[in-house]
């Protein structure tokens, strides 16, 4: 029974991890232009957002995380200005 419940365990743990959308693949697919509802689409929420106007031009910064990558996206005018997608490289052995 306890081994049955480690396997459904780690089963379960094995798809949330597949299920994660802050994948180098969506990001190649956040293109320039973009809105924040398309971005969403395919990105699903941020993790977290800031907003801001400067000289009557707004600016919104979103960050995307699941586990140790991150996808940051720059809309200016509610449009994808900038984007970057960072997950840090594995330690040498």
């Amino acid at each position: 029974m306890r081994r049955l419940l480690r396997a459904h365990g780690l089963a379960l743990c094995l798809w949330l991890a597949a299920c994660s959308k802050v994948t180098e693949e969506n990001f190649a697919k956040v293109q320039n232009g973009m809105s924040e509802q398309e971005v969403a689409a395919i990105l699903g929420a941020p993790t977290e957002s800031t907003s801001r106007e400067i000289l009557g031009i707004s600016g919104t910064t979103s960050v995307w995380r699941s586990g140790d990558a991150e996808i940051t996206v720059r809309f200016v005018g509610g449009k994808v200005a900038l984007k970057s997608f960072d997950k840090p490289a594995p330690a040498p052995k």
